[in-house]
């Protein structure tokens, strides 16, 4: 059977499983000729060879002197997928993640004060970093152990949670832990009957290589034979025409003709070679593909764009079959980060590829050229590994959540993560695990990774807690390890993470100290003296940048009911705290307010406007020291919360907002008492500021207003009023409310 014959016999057959496609039809896949994989002259097989070849090796038979894994093993032959530390065991028998102290010596008496957790180094050089990248995981165990379940059942998993808390690195472990499979090379055919549906075909992992390769040596070998036969009918043509007939430019135009005609059916040759669409051939374990942000083309496939659609010189089409990231990732992964920014014809098409386990390809664009061209379904026997932030599932398809919900899992990532010795000592191998995949940075002193250590404890907000948004923490590692190589340092030291602590400030944080410096340049700051109706509040920028956001309160006769009006772009929650605390003035003040209009103003908001409640206490003060007419120090900034029966509830930020107004020279700073754990300020600010918790209305108060005896009669009012809960409180005073994160 020669080439020609092969290929047509091999377009015919439809998809089908790599052991069926191993064991049956192997000699009409592959031409009748086929060079060795050392190329050697001579050393040529019949089709029927390797198809014998292959189900020797099905059997478990090999040639004589060959052994399974050697290098004289032929390749493409049936292996299986090997993942990291196959060697020893199963990763799957294994937990997740590494303990550092399992190579490292630990000095158990002070570990549970040390930083590093009692690890007896004083480089990160010292830390030995896991090869696996499962290994190298840190917090996260609820994620940790889904992924390992669903790595054993194949399930596929949405992952929901914060930026940079470890969601795509969770998804590449994942690929590692897939139990092993056979993978599949997919080849497509050119389709005799109808160009326009090319055949696909799978083999096992490395044999698309080898039948490619000899369906191009048989159609090179058929262009040389048809390329000497055409110049000796030329010759023979221009030889008739000038000696006998004698007419040159007749012969020279049959010559062209002889030749266009061979060319072309060279191209029809050509056309017999299968395409490679997807090759494993050195694929070790199952394929990764990140998908986040691709277009309709590059997630399900395409098919090119032609500029010659006719007269011979097109390009066939199954050439012209480009694969998408749901075909490389058969038998793997496929994540998808933002899986709501997907359009939702693609993630119609995507639901429909989780459920097949095989997809067609076609053209996606108008200019793809692939409107009349679509191939057999194409196996994506993959994982779906989604992710993204909250508002990822608002704008997801309904469907789309339902088939990963209905046949995997969904869970949601934590922020933070408790404070150990063991933890510390992982944070501590994070170090070193930065610095040795950037690769120019100089590894971290004792002292330097134990700043780092501060920082985690410091960004989680919590006390006795470690940030998990390692994103941003690895990157002031790689800010602080730039600096020291910038020096020439041998080391980073502890010097270069605080210099680049300031260095690496977010914008919202540059923002935020331009805009307190500002506020001094133009003497709108007051950190000093006593106002009637205005409290310094503290307000957050993005996530980690305080500010002092000034409030105003006035009274004003009411043409009609009265009503509290208050302006500074507030946003849904910050206008239902405003509603709140009209409930606390009408209680505990002796005004009626009935006939009177309150105005609140949040002074130089900005753009981004007021959202959030945390200025509860600052209006509820300012708009009862108006109603008094009693001053407010202005030394003091407050946030928090509250309740509609006078109760301070915790916030967050609480550490950003004080720093902001240490910033802006104010000295005193009430928060909710359940805050008071989470305050981890900077060195530099403990000693500028006194840091007043409360539990009610009447103990801001008591802090915050100015003038003895007006003051000394509205909070002996309050606290006649409200004595009774708070002698309640005092009494069940062991339980604090947690801080929201």
């Amino acid at each position: 059977m020669d080439a020609d014959e092969a290929a047509e016999s091999d377009s015919s057959e439809s998809a089908r499983p790599a052991a069926d496609a191993d064991t049956a039809g192997d000699g009409a896949d592959t031409p009748a000729e086929e060079t060795s994989p050392e190329g050697s002259a001579g050393d040529e097989t019949t089709a029927a060879d390797v198809g014998e070849t292959d189900k020797r090796d099905d059997q478990g038979i090999r040639p004589p002197g060959s052994r399974p894994g050697s290098d004289d093993e032929r390749p493409g032959a049936d292996r299986p997928v090997r993942t990291a530390g196959d060697d020893e065991e199963n990763p799957l028998d294994e937990a997740l993640g590494s303990d550092v102290d399992e190579d490292m010596e630990i000095d158990e008496e002070i570990e549970e004060d040390d930083l590093l957790g009692g690890l007896k180094v004083e480089t990160s050089k010292e830390i030995s970093v896991p090869d696996r990248l499962v290994d190298q995981v840190i917090g996260q165990d609820h994620a940790r152990d889904i992924v390992l379940k669903a790595a054993k059942q194949r399930r596929h998993v949405m992952m929901i949670g914060s930026p940079g808390t470890g969601k795509s690195m969770l998804a590449k472990a994942m690929s590692q832990l897939l139990p092993k499979e056979e993978l599949q090379d997919v080849l497509v055919y050119h389709n005799p009957d109808d160009g326009n549906e090319p055949k696909v075909r799978t083999v096992p992992a490395g044999k698309g290589e080898q039948i490619v390769e000899a369906h191009k040596e048989e159609a090179r070998k058929r262009n040389q034979m048809r390329t000497v036969i055409m110049w000796i009918i030329i010759a023979l043509i221009l030889g008739y025409a000038l000696i006998i007939v004698g007419q040159i430019l007749l012969g020279i135009l049959a010559a062209g003709i002889i030749y266009l005609a061979f060319r072309y059916i060279s191209r029809g040759n050509d056309a017999m070679v299968p395409n490679l669409l997807v090759n494993t051939a050195d694929q070790q374990t199952a394929p990764f593909e990140d998908a986040t942000g691709a277009h309709a083309g590059a997630l399900l496939g395409d098919v090119r764009h032609d500029p010659f659609q006719s007269g011979g010189m097109e390009t066939p089409s199954h050439d012209r079959v480009e694969p998408g990231a749901i075909h490389k990732a058969n038998k793997g992964v496929l994540y998808i980060d933002e899986i709501n920014t997907l359009d939702i014809r693609s993630q119609q098409k995507l639901m429909t590829a989780i459920q097949e386990g095989e997809f067609s390809i076609t053209g996606q664009s108008e200019r793809s050229s692939g409107a009349m061209v679509q191939t057999e379904p194409v196996p994506c026997d993959f994982i779906m590994v989604a992710s993204g932030n909250m508002d990822a599932m608002e704008n997801m398809h309904p469907a789309l959540r339902s088939r990963i919900k209905g046949y995997g899992y969904e869970v949601y990532m934590d922020d933070t993560i408790d404070d150990t010795p063991e933890m510390r000592r992982k944070y501590a191998r994070f170090v070193a695990q930065e610095v040795e995949k950037d690769g120019r940075l100089p590894h971290f002193t004792r002292e330097a990774m134990e700043e780092i250590i501060l920082e985690a404890q410091r960004r989680a907000g919590r006390k006795d807690h470690l940030t998990l948004e390692l994103r941003n923490l690895g990157g002031l590692v790689r800010v602080a390890g730039d600096i020291a190589r910038a020096e020439g340092k041998e080391y980073t030291e502890r010097e270069d993470v605080l210099q680049a602590k300031g260095r690496s400030r977010s914008i919202e944080q540059q923002l935020a100290d331009e805009f307190i410096e500002r506020r001094k340049d133009y003497e709108l700051t007051v950190n000093e003296g006593g106002a009637v109706g205005r409290v310094n509040g503290l307000a957050v920028m993005g996530e980690d940048s305080g500010i002092v956001l000034p409030v105003m309160a006035e009274i004003a006769p009411s043409q009609g009911p009265g009503q509290v009006i208050a302006t500074g772009q507030l946003k849904e929650m910050a206008e239902e705290a405003v509603e709140n605390v009209s409930a606390i003035i009408k209680k505990f003040s002796d005004q009626d307010i009935s006939e009177k209009d309150i105005h609140i103003q949040f002074v130089q908001v900005g753009e981004g406007g007021v959202d959030g409640d945390s200025a509860s206490i600052t209006v509820a003060t300012a708009v009862i020291s108006a109603l008094e007419e009693i001053p407010v120090e202005q030394n003091v900034a407050m946030t928090g919360s509250l309740s509609v029966r006078g109760d301070v509830l915790p916030v967050g930020g609480v550490t950003h907002k004080i720093e902001a107004a240490a910033k802006s020279g104010i000295d005193k700073i009430i928060i909710p008492k359940a805050n008071e754990q989470d305050v981890m300020i900077e060195p530099e600010y403990e000693e500028q500021v006194e840091i007043i918790p409360v539990s009610h209305i009447s103990e801001v108060l008591e802090v915050a207003l100015a003038g003895e005896p007006e003051k000394d009669s509205l909070v002996d009012r309050l606290k006649s009023i409200t004595g009774r809960a708070l002698e309640q409180r005092e009494v069940g005073a062991g339980g604090t409310n947690p801080s929201p994160q």
